[in-house]
């Protein structure tokens, strides 16, 4: 045995003298807090339209305070919250404004001004073409974009020769006069009265003669076009850029651009896209009523209006603090995640309503209701605010009864219904002797982490009195049955349970669990920690020592993170980072610090890229040094306040790079993470590098993957103010 030891330790050397030697010296340090403060939280509220508002909605116009929405049945303005207007015409596609501020409307073929009763017809030689775009030149002439050409109208109508047989989508005119014209083979422009194509010779060949969309900055002189790939600017200072994937721009053809002060918006046929100091994309119903961008109108710095043929969503930055998220999100968990004090998954009857939430039974309330219980035991260590220490003693007890239902010391249920609710599809499902209640078997190794991460925090920051004794008592039984049954969790048919296996005979010599040997031996080496924390059973510390000295778990534990050519297991994260936080505040004995350090630190070097908060704040407070906590800050500000499981699709983007290798259940992914106001919802324990996700609406998260990182940071003093 002590042959197998040294020979075990020498393949793990490499491994070690690095990162205990980068790591050593970062314990004790000192990590100085970030001032969380006020920002600016991205809010997407539906514009609710009048009953005699056809849509789509194809152009948007504001002056001073009045904003006009050009529908397919007429004008409509808003103002003061109100709408007003009556349905006028039919089948209007595009609109503009004549020098006096007058509304120009164009269906196919026709073009009528607001309220006037003589519509104007295109000319007999244009008859098969239809209108796209129009533009008043000055009081006189309008000029009129179609599919085969560029038309004026002064009372007559005339065909600009340069621009026959090409696409017109968009037409603008510049400080000095010039006019600029946007077709499918080429960027036009006149000057004084002489007309170039830009593409013959100036223009990129890469931008294939190809230009969808135009505006202008008066005031620096810049005109900006939407290109196939691209967005560009040619500048009045000479400080031209172009713009495409690699850069930064998620997708094309880029069909609207509009500059505002600080940003500029650019519209597609699959979402919208915000360009400031980074690049935002605003794609699914998360953002928006539909992808089909129409127009867009940016109102102020912070408020921006998206029209779509399904309607006009309105994206706005609302300023407000992390804990002013923080108890939004205790609100949602109040109104519609409250199973029996469970924290359970919210299924919708109709997609994206919350009046129509359904609570229901999910494999994992154990777990998901710890992590909703170690937040209030954070919270209420920091705020004493009696509402979390009520929260957190609710969520407790229900997690008490999860073991006291089964009726088998120490084994906790997956989950709970009352004997007449459904239990969905699948699980091992057991009626209690009343017969008043079900409780779901084969409980894995998920809930017991979830368990024994909770439990000593509530032990510590939040139970009192009679309430400790219950958690000791509990926290007893659990280890108990867990140590006597070889480190394994027994259900009901005496059997192991499928992933709840600790013992050394799988962990260290069978290949079945080859992948679970680093992970499952943290996790029983911080089970027992806690164990020994809260009950002073010294048999338990006992057991800690046998799996240490003669099974070589602490061993195991430093590559517990499989990756590389291995398969690469994103749910595994959270069943190695809860551990290695409760081995951090409970072990410290000597023998396995300098493998927890390792572990910890190679774990963080993995994790690192993901952008996850909870890893980096856990990695910070175990190592002692800051991993990353200004992105968990911003990462934190980015989750979403609409947490419905909207479907999010990414695949098609130009910005995120394909990863050769697909994820382990065959799905493609990038070679970075999906930033996650773009992605679907995903906690901490799914693939955030998958492009495609979610379930077209028909669920809603909790919340507390944002509750936990965001309470833990606030304790550990990583994150100072709200």
């Amino acid at each position: 045995m002590k042959k197998d030891k040294k020979m075990r330790q020498l393949r793990i050397s490499l491994i070690l003298f690095a990162s205990v030697f980068a790591t050593i010296q970062a314990f004790g340090q000192t990590i100085p807090g970030i001032k969380c403060g006020k920002y600016l939280q991205e809010i997407k509220t539906e514009i609710q339209l009048p009953k005699n508002i056809e849509t789509p909605i194809s152009k948007l116009f504001k002056k001073g305070s009045l904003i006009t929405a050009i529908a397919t049945n007429g004008v409509f303005r808003y103002e003061n919250n109100k709408w007003t207007g009556e349905p006028f015409g039919a089948g209007w596609r595009t609109a503009t404004t004549d020098p006096k501020g007058e509304i120009w409307l164009a269906s196919s073929k026709v073009i009528q001004k607001e309220g006037d009763l003589n519509p104007i017809i295109l000319t007999e030689y244009a008859s098969k073409d239809t209108i796209i775009c129009l533009l008043w030149e000055d009081s006189k002439t309008l000029l009129v974009g179609t599919t085969r050409g560029l038309l004026s109208y002064d009372g007559d109508w005339k065909l600009v020769a340069f621009s026959k047989g090409k696409r017109i989508n968009s037409i603008l005119k510049d400080n000095s006069g010039d006019l600029w014209v946007a077709t499918n083979d080429g960027l036009l422009r006149r000057m004084k009265d002489n007309w170039v194509n830009l593409d013959d010779d100036l223009m990129a060949y890469g931008l294939r003669r190809s230009y969808f969309s135009l505006d202008y900055n008066s005031k620096k002189d810049d005109l900006y076009f939407g290109g196939l790939f691209s967005a560009g600017c040619i500048a009045g200072d000479g400080n031209h850029w172009i713009a495409r994937g690699s850069d930064g721009l998620p997708y094309g053809p880029v069909t609207i651009i509009k500059n505002s002060r600080d940003a500029l918006w650019l519209g597609t046929d699959r979402g919208a896209i915000k360009k400031d100091k980074g690049w935002h994309y605003y794609n699914g119903k998360r953002w928006l009523s539909d992808n089909k961008v129409l127009d867009i109108l940016p109102l102020d710095e912070r408020t921006t209006w998206v029209a779509t043929p399904k309607g006009i969503s309105q994206i706005q930055q609302v300023e407000m603090t992390l804990a002013q998220k923080a108890a939004s999100f205790e609100e949602r968990i109040k109104l519609r995640h409250d199973r029996y004090g469970m924290v359970s998954s919210s299924r919708l009857m109709t997609q994206g309503d919350l009046s129509t939430s359904r609570t229901g039974t999910d494999d994992n309330d154990g777990l998901w209701t710890s992590i909703y219980l170690a937040a209030e035991c954070y919270r209420y260590a920091i705020t004493k605010d009696p509402d979390a220490k009520k929260n957190a003693i609710k969520a407790f007890e229900a997690m008490e009864r999860l073991e006291t239902i089964t009726g088998i010391k120490g084994f906790p249920a997956r989950s709970l219904v009352a004997a007449d609710e459904s239990t969905g599809q699948g699980g091992e499902w057991h009626l209690t002797p009343d017969k008043k209640w079900k409780w779901k078997g084969d409980t894995s190794s998920d809930e017991i982490v979830g368990h024994m991460f909770a439990y000593p925090l509530f032990y510590d920051l939040v139970a009192e009195g009679a309430l400790k004794d219950r958690v000791r008592n509990l926290v007893h039984r659990i280890m108990t049955h867990i140590v006597d049954h070889n480190f394994q969790l027994i259900d009901l048919d005496g059997k192991a349970t499928r992933w709840a296996v600790w013992t050394p005979d799988s962990i260290n010599f069978s290949n079945n669990w080859w992948y679970e040997r680093g992970i499952n031996s943290m996790q029983i080496l911080a089970f027992l920690k806690a164990g020994l924390h809260v009950t002073g059973d010294q048999k338990f510390e006992k057991a800690y020592q046998k799996l240490i000295t003669k099974h070589h778990y602490a061993d195991n534990m430093v590559v517990q993170k499989m990756y590389g050519p291995f398969d690469l297991n994103h749910s595994d994260d959270e069943l190695a980072f809860l551990p290695n936080y409760t081995l951090m505040r409970y072990a410290n004995d000597k023998v396995s610090q300098s493998n927890f350090i390792s572990s910890t630190q190679r774990s963080w070097h993995i994790e690192q890229p993901d952008r996850i908060p909870l890893w980096n704040i856990i990695s910070s407070a175990a190592l002692h040094k800051d991993c990353d906590l200004k992105v968990a800050l911003e990462e934190l500000q980015l989750i979403p306040m609409d947490l419905i499981t909207w479907t999010m699709e990414n695949s098609h983007r130009l910005d995120l790079p394909k990863d050769q290798l697909s994820d382990r259940f065959g799905k493609a992914q990038a070679i970075r993470p999906v930033p996650t106001p773009e992605r679907g919802i995903t906690k901490w324990n799914s693939n955030t590098y998958v492009y495609d996700s979610g379930s077209d609406g028909y669920g809603e998260d909790d919340g507390a993957y944002f509750l936990l990182p965001y309470w833990m940071g606030r304790y550990h003093g990583f994150f100072i103010g709200e």
